[in-house]
């Protein structure tokens, strides 16, 4: 679940893809900063990937883009309480959903009449027994969370993500869940890697605060066991509001994050056996109904004694189903152990772009967005062209089930490739089944 910043982690073959098929059917710590766009008028509308792509905001919002630090993908999203931190090298407001739900209502007492009274019993007579009152069930099956990521470069490296959660509502509200997977790690020269996760975590509310934590060990085929933990803290800093339609007006939140477990970069570094910390905040403010701010910090403490800085900001205005974004993303580490650890550890990296989407139905049950971002990425000193193109649709199959499926391609690096062009793709999916 420590899932990083690092940046897209398009990674290649497409061996995984046909593991995958046969054998079953993180967001970042540096100084906020924000890059403005001014938006003129008022119309309606409304991204990072967590390794590597962008996404549009959702259930507070609907729209993400992102860039994966650990895979610079997206992420996406539309997450019930989303404890996750899928890798994330440039997030968006639509990786943050702050839980703004009301406490579960009373089960309302039955509208029959009331029974005849019955003969008051004789003095010192126990009452007679009656049909045992229904009972409110101490933990029900709210739903199951299928995410899939499947990513690949032009530099023969390949990362593979299927990880379904099952959450329960607790009868006062609380939530738990119960996560596992199957995770695959491809890459040149070093020896294909598999993981299985396996993680409990629960949420939950005291006073306006949300909290969140979870803890498990990841078990892989030719590693030592090891153990992950993640705290996400939501408070409010201005109450939300929200409009009749359910639609959020205007809201300030600001979340304190830890994640700590194996840096789920590529093999090599997994091989490397890399565990990190991260710890930093995070701010969403909505602006007003059409305009919103994202910024994100992050600090890493890695185990081979590295240490990083990663910031995010994005700053997005809806026009009816379009919307302009500006995204700005920092990272540099204390040190540049690519080479020995094998994790993409820029001693001074900058991303900056603009982005378009549109996003809107195309049929009652099929909801798509369409998205391009066009900006600049600097290395070690050396400019060059940052793109990513991104398209997800999502499709109603029934009222109590959905499902997401996108794919991007970005060139921002994930790894020194020296003179070489580099290039990643990503599939994302997710299938939610409410109960």
């Amino acid at each position: 679940m420590v899932y990083s910043f690092r940046p897209y982690l398009f990674v290649s073959p497409y061996s995984l893809y046909a593991v995958f098929l046969l054998g079953c059917l993180q967001i970042q710590l540096g100084v906020i900063c924000s890059v403005g766009i001014w938006i003129l008028s008022e119309a309606k509308l409304q991204a990072a990937q967590a390794h590597q792509t962008w996404k549009s905001p959702s259930e507070l919002t609907k729209q993400v883009t992102t860039i994966n630090p650990e895979s610079a993908e997206q992420y996406s999203k539309p997450l019930p309480y989303r404890l996750k931190s899928t890798p994330i090298l440039l997030a968006a407001p639509e990786n943050f959903n702050p839980d703004l739900r009301l406490p579960p209502s009373l089960p309302e007492p039955p509208q029959n009449s009331s029974p005849p009274s019955l003969p008051e019993p004789p003095q010192n007579s126990s009452p007679p027994t009656t049909a045992t009152e229904a009972k409110t069930p101490d933990a029900v099956l709210e739903s199951i969370h299928t995410d899939y990521h499947y990513e690949t470069d032009n530099f023969g490296q390949t990362n593979f993500f299927l990880e379904p959660t099952v959450q329960f509502r607790l009868r006062n509200g609380n939530k738990i869940f119960f996560k596992t997977g199957f995770n695959f790690f491809e890459q040149r020269g070093v020896e294909s890697i598999t993981n299985f996760p396996l993680q409990v975590g629960w949420q939950g509310k005291i006073g306006q605060v949300t909290l969140q934590t979870a803890a498990g060990v990841d078990v892989f085929n030719r590693l030592p066991t090891a153990f992950n933990l993640n705290v996400k803290v939501d408070a409010p800093i201005s109450p939300p509001r929200v409009s009749s339609s359910g639609r959020l007006l205007s809201a300030v939140i600001i979340s304190g994050n830890l994640e700590q477990g194996p840096y789920k970069s590529n093999a090599r570094t997994l091989d490397n056996q890399i565990t990190a910390w991260r710890f930093g905040p995070d701010l969403y403010w909505q602006i007003d109904r059409n305009t919103s701010l994202f910024s994100s910090l992050r600090l890493g403490s890695y185990n081979d004694g590295n240490s990083e800085v990663q910031s995010f900001s994005r700053l997005e205005r809806k026009f009816g189903q379009f919307s302009l974004a500006a995204n700005l993303f920092t990272w540099s580490y204390d040190r540049d152990l690519e080479r020995t650890s094998g994790y993409f550890s820029p001693p001074d990296f900058l991303v900056y772009n603009g982005e378009v989407a549109w996003e809107g139905d195309i049929a009652q049950f099929l909801r798509c967005r369409l998205a391009a971002n066009l900006g600049r990425q600097r290395l070690k000193g050396e400019f060059d062209n940052a793109n990513t193109y991104q398209t997800r649709c999502t499709v109603k199959l029934s009222p109590s089930i959905e499902a997401d499926l996108g794919y991007s391609f970005s060139n921002v690096r994930n790894q020194e490739t020296g003179g070489s062009a580099y290039g990643g793709n990503s599939f994302t999916g997710q299938l939610r089944v409410k109960f």
